[in-house]
């Protein structure tokens, strides 16, 4: 079997605020993947915050399964590197793996075990100069190419003539005012710059006979850097773009609208090569949905947040018609450090969201509530959903031994965290002195 190679693609809090989804934000190269490949409608991250999202991707588990709760520039890690999928890559199927650009997953990215590092500054320019080189002189074995770019995560740089802030609409939750307008402007600034990174390397594959034989995955760690939106369990922070194309179906810009996860994307690759899945992966494979033999494979997707800048333990569950929210600290004012500063968080606060209550279980009916803005926890009438939810978080917790299950989740030693009751990051930075 002549195994294709991969190239993975991954950009920071874009959330599907790109143009294939619908949005007016002018991303072509993005548009091309998808008119070539698969558009998944409904994909979600495992965790929306940087490092836990990237590594329940790449491990095929949930965060707490596969240990990283926190981010790890400020003290979390994997507990074992091996669950990373480049060690099944290699041992099922001989793959030679490359890092080229950020990765997120570990502090040194020596732990995870790549058999190439292209190190280098991490700028848009000098990622893709490297990833171009390296695909103009690629290996005969198929490779593993892991290309993450810091871009669309703040600070956004100034809109230019294409990105009139005028013209501009905020993302749904998010107030439509001038400040607001500038906001979204620039984050289309940032896009534009990472999308015109992505259609360099795509360009590089055609340009060296490799675009047949390559998969490619295309993806963000979750929602957008926006109050609201990334390190929330409303679709705002968790829906995600998944784009992929490549040999084994992903082509023909087909849609896809069953409900997906990113645990998904490592069975779906050993499915696809026909090599075992590392042990303990908790994702299934979508080669079912690819080649017409289900319209579905999940009833309920789920998604937790424990470490960003504070602790702020959630869980939820998500089916196509319901979502459920379950907070478990006894904080019920926003956990202002796990927002960046921003135009849009600046509004915010002028109008009072730092007092604003947030209920500790949240019930949304996304079929007439899309933007997940009335909870219908205390409504009677669907006092049976919410008993149905209830159960299946709490089975998904037990199945998956969740620690939040015994109590507060400790951070790993050393972690550095911010008061939950403090502003924006890096404000009132400690080392937890936990037991």
């Amino acid at each position: 079997m002549k195994y294709p190679n991969i190239l993975y693609i991954h950009s920071h809090d874009t959330g599907r605020y790109v143009q294939p989804y619908g949005h007016a934000v002018p991303t072509p190269s993005l548009q091309r993947l998808a008119e070539g490949g698969v558009l998944f409608r409904q994909a979600f991250c495992a965790n929306p915050t940087c490092s836990p999202s990237r590594a329940s991707l790449l491990t095929g588990k949930w965060a707490h399964s596969c240990g990283l709760l926190g981010l790890v520039n400020r003290g979390f890690s994997l507990s074992d590197y091996s669950q990373h999928i480049v060690h099944a890559l290699r041992d099922g199927a001989g793959y030679h793996s490359v890092l080229g650009g950020l990765q997120h997953v570990a502090k040194d990215p020596d732990q995870i075990g790549y058999d190439q590092i292209l190190d280098g500054e991490r700028t848009p320019e000098k990622v893709v100069s490297r990833a171009v080189d390296f695909l103009q002189d690629a290996p005969s074995q198929p490779f593993f190419l892991d290309v993450g770019f810091f871009v669309t995560h703040r600070e956004f740089p100034e809109p230019g003539p294409d990105e009139d802030p005028r013209y501009c609409l905020p993302p749904a939750p998010i107030p439509d005012t001038p400040e607001n307008r500038y906001d979204m402007a620039a984050y289309k600034a940032s896009v534009r710059i990472l999308d015109n990174s992505i259609g360099t390397i795509l360009d590089a594959l055609d340009e060296n006979g490799l675009d047949e034989n390559t998969l490619v995955i295309c993806t963000t760690d979750h929602g957008l850097a926006f109050p609201g939106m990334k390190c929330n369990l409303t679709d705002h922070g968790i829906g995600v773009m998944l784009i992929m194309r490549g040999p084994g179906g992903f082509t023909d810009g087909q849609v896809c609208d069953a409900m997906v996860s990113h645990i998904d994307v490592v069975p779906t690759i050993c499915d696809l090569l026909d090599i075992a899945a590392p042990e303990g992966v908790q994702g299934r494979s979508m080669m079912p949905l690819i080649r017409g033999e289900a319209e579905a494979i999940h009833d309920e997707i789920f998604a937790e947040v424990n470490y960003h800048a504070a602790y702020e333990p959630q869980r939820a569950v998500r089916t196509q018609r319901w979502k459920y929210i379950r907070r478990y600290s006894d904080r019920q004012k926003p956990v202002l450090p796990n927002c960046d500063g921003s135009p849009t968080q600046d509004v915010w606060l002028r109008h009072g969201w730092q007092d604003r209550y947030i209920a500790p279980e949240q019930l949304y009916d996304l079929i007439f509530d899309p933007n997940e803005t009335h909870n219908l926890v205390d409504d009677a009438t669907v006092t049976p959903v919410l008993e149905d939810m209830r159960q299946r978080l709490d089975r998904w917790m037990v199945e998956t031994e969740d620690p939040l299950l015994h109590g507060p989740v400790p951070p790993d030693p050393g972690a550095q965290l911010n008061d939950p009751a403090s502003t924006s990051p890096p404000y009132s930075l400690y080392t937890v002195p936990w037991e």
